[in-house]
């Protein structure tokens, strides 16, 4: 493998035209690390955007600021080695109707544990690449790919064997072994047929809200294959995704059971999202998506074409069928901009609704709701490139649930929408600067979820926080509260420097430490604390707060 990529790099080496992209469309993976850069456009009263609907097609004024973001503080040198180790793509070509970039994507870091008792070296090891092409200003591509070794603190290494998967990314060759190996790809075809339609083909993830968790759509489960479409008519943007998505957890067997290997599960989704700029300092958005197996007890199904129609109105197709043994989710989604760089927003899924028993305040097991509440900040306090963000996220017992796992709201063994699932209410704060070529994160979070504690039998008891449990087996109809089961309470802390080499592909030199403690009812408190250090590169959301 590496040997091949090396080959790759020098053909491609020897085609390299050397200047300045100036696409008029791109592709950007998310990453709130990244989007947050981008605060101060988006969030200004005085621009019009729709922001909840992520990764965002850059063009226009949002493509101007990526070019200056990825092109600050350049060194001034004619050294060929120098230009592309600050300043430039490593292979980069522009013609007047096409144009492409290359980039090798180092991840190696190392670290060690000085809190939990192992005391163990943690390390990653990530050989990538990455590639963008443009063609006539309509067509634009973006595709990555990682080969990634690498050792965890304990507590990810927890959640790797429990759930097969790296958080995020992808399944684990062998997820019982220290040393973890897998592999993680992103694909994203757009065609921008005008300002008004959009069309993308993609393997890649979505996004639906303004802050640094969603609870109807985040990035947070792997990648999946989708399509979607995306129109906009005067001050109302629609956004139709049509996913396939694997379950790990039910895979496929024949019917006569032999044994053999026929893969994970497929289960398909359709999210649709529309958002309303009612003024430039108002925007109200509309959310509803469908998960539905594809194949039940009743056999097989494959893709339901009653979900093809892009309009808004799923919830009457589903309601059709009185029997639908699919999982149905509507949610609202809005955002203020308070002060001229202040910005409030939030966001509320409902899953099932009873309203005698939904105001009635008595722990009914089927009102299934989360919600969010937060506010976001740029260049707080007058200093320049200082962004901050402070958030609540809730979510009731059982609302990612349903009656089998295969149609519950998760992708590739992972929750589709916050990290925990659900049964939790969690408090975060991230602040974020950037001076020349150096960058600086703080996030703290503190969480108090519920797990499931052990039964006379020896099985879990289902109290609503493990999404991938069905919901015919909670214990108890009414009396059912956030964070009930085994208490826990999650105190999570991340502190990061870098310093940005090249920000056209976010090579840099970090530093980092992250403390969690996890207090446990009745158990010993986990504990870590890792300082790491390393040089990076890649636009990845890589999720560690779990």
């Amino acid at each position: 493998m590496k040997h091949t990529l090396s080959y790759a790099i020098a053909g491609l080496l020897s085609i390299s035209a050397i200047g300045q992209l100036h696409a008029q469309v791109k592709n950007q993976p998310y990453s709130y690390q990244h989007y947050q850069k981008y605060d101060e456009e988006l969030y200004s009263p005085n621009t019009r955007y729709h922001t909840s609907s992520k990764p965002y097609l850059f063009k226009g004024r949002l493509l101007e600021k990526m070019d200056s973001i990825q092109s600050l503080n350049p060194v001034d040198s004619d050294n060929w080695f120098m230009r592309k180790i600050f300043n430039e793509h490593l292979v980069q070509v522009e013609k007047e109707d096409h144009s492409f970039y290359l980039d090798v994507l180092p991840d190696f870091v190392i670290g060690t544990e000085m809190i939990d008792p192992d005391k163990r070296t943690t390390w990653l090891n990530t050989r990538g690449v990455q590639a963008g092409v443009t063609i006539k200003d309509k067509f634009t591509f973006y595709g990555n790919f990682f080969e990634n070794q690498g050792v965890f603190p304990r507590y990810i290494d927890e959640y790797i064997m429990q759930s097969k998967v790296v958080p995020g990314q992808a399944m684990a060759k062998r997820p019982f072994n220290k040393t973890k190996d897998w592999m993680y790809a992103t694909a994203n075809l757009t065609y921008d047929f005008s300002d008004y339609f959009q069309a993308t083909l993609a393997y890649d993830k979505n996004f639906i809200g303004d802050g640094y968790r969603s609870v109807l759509l985040s990035d947070f489960s792997a990648n999946m294959a989708h399509l979607k479409l995306t129109g906009k008519v005067g001050n109302v943007q629609y956004t139709s995704i049509w996913a396939y998505m694997t379950d790990p957890n039910n895979p496929r067997i024949d019917s006569l059971n032999s044994g053999g290997r026929f893969g994970d599960g497929i289960k398909w989704g359709a999210f649709q999202y529309l958002d309303w700029n009612v003024t430039n300092r108002l925007s109200l958005g509309f959310f509803q998506s469908v998960i539905w197996a594809n194949r039940n007890q009743a056999g097989h199904r494959g893709f339901d074409f009653n979900y093809l129609n892009p309009v808004l109105f799923l919830r009457p197709v589903e309601n059709n069928n009185i029997s639908s043994p699919d999982k149905m989710f509507l949610g609202l989604n809005a955002k203020y901009k308070i002060l001229d760089n202040l910005t409030a927003y939030g966001q509320f899924l409902l899953g099932e609704f009873t309203a005698k028993e939904f105001f009635s305040n008595n722990g009914y097991q089927h009102n299934k709701w989360g919600m969010q509440l937060g506010a976001k900040a740029f260049n707080i306090f007058g200093v320049r490139n200082l962004n901050i963000l402070a958030e609540y996220n809730a979510v009731r017992p059982y609302t990612y649930q349903h009656f089998v796992s295969i149609s519950n709201y998760s992708n590739r063994g992972e929750p589709l929408a916050h990290p925990r699932g659900a049964n939790f209410r969690e408090l975060i704060g991230i602040a974020n600067y950037s001076w020349n070529r150096f960058d600086f994160s703080v996030q703290g979070m503190y969480s108090r979820y519920g797990t499931d504690p052990m039964g006379q039998l020896g099985q879990f008891i289902n109290y609503g926080g493990d999404i991938f449990q069905s919901y015919n087996t909670a214990p108890n109809t009414y009396g059912n509260k956030i964070g009930q089961g085994v208490q826990n309470d999650l105190y999570y802390a991340d502190l990061k420097a870098a310093y940005v080499l090249n920000p056209k592909y976010n090579l840099r030199f970090e530093v980092g430490y992250t403390q969690r403690y996890n207090k446990i009812e009745k158990a010993p408190t986990q504990k870590s604390g890792v300082i790491t250090v390393g040089l990076r590169s890649s636009f990845r959301n890589l999720y560690g707060d779990l």
